[in-house]
């Protein structure tokens, strides 16, 4: 059995309570990640492109406000 077969039916089988905090800690396990590629992105430089474009895009009055 894969291990995500095996972790599926592990999951499946937790109570309402365990699942609660199964999710609350994927959740903050899933953001931890997200916020470690988007550091590794922004020293990389691969969003600078966009940054300058959307200063370019402010300075010129092509934004809205939310």
């Amino acid at each position: 059995m894969s291990k995500i077969a095996q972790l599926e039916q592990e999951i499946q089988a937790l109570t309402p309570e365990e699942l609660l905090e199964f999710r609350g800690w994927f959740k903050e396990f899933e953001a931890k990640l997200w916020d470690e590629e988007f550091e590794r992105d922004v020293k990389a430089g691969r969003l600078d492109a966009l940054a300058e474009q959307a200063i370019r895009d402010f300075q010129a009055g092509q934004f809205r406000k939310l």
